[in-house]
């Protein structure tokens, strides 16, 4: 027999257990991997966790933005405020309204707009606020959008 015919004829003589082709009746059916449906899978997978991880990046952007958002008008609220005439001294913890006069002018009041009825002596109301202890001021109601602040 030449090389050729002797290694055709080889028979697996290792473990039964880890041999490469059924080697009785009995044994195991051994199929080929298709190796094409393997990595189309395996690459859905892929794109669904990263699709996934995508998705909740995307959220968490969306909450910082948002978080920069009010934090912005916080502070341009805050400037309004301070700016605004105030005929009485913020206590910490107490709850004040914002309003705004015919000549753009901005006061500070006690009186919700509720409170005022029919006749609300201001143009418009713009915010209800709330004095923090570290005198900053926390937003609890915008009524009209805050003018920018160049």
């Amino acid at each position: 027999m030449s090389i050729e015919t002797q290694e055709e004829h080889k028979y697996y003589t290792g473990n039964q257990a880890f041999a490469p082709v059924p080697l009785h009746v009995g044994s195991a059916i051994i199929r080929p991997v298709d190796k094409g449906k393997l990595k189309s899978t395996a690459l859905e997978t892929v794109e669904k966790q990263a699709n996934q991880q995508i998705s909740m990046l995307r959220k968490q952007a969306e909450l910082i933005m948002q978080q920069v958002k009010d934090i912005e008008t916080r502070v341009r609220i805050a400037e309004e405020i301070y700016a605004a005439d105030i005929n009485f001294e913020p206590v910490i913890g107490n709850t004040y309204h914002l309003y705004e006069k015919k000549e753009g002018q901005r006061v500070l009041s006690l009186i919700s707009p509720d409170d005022w009825g029919k006749k609300m002596p201001y143009e418009a109301f713009v915010a209800t606020v709330k004095l923090l202890g570290d005198r900053t001021w926390e937003v609890l109601k915008v009524n009209k959008p805050v003018t920018e602040t160049a």
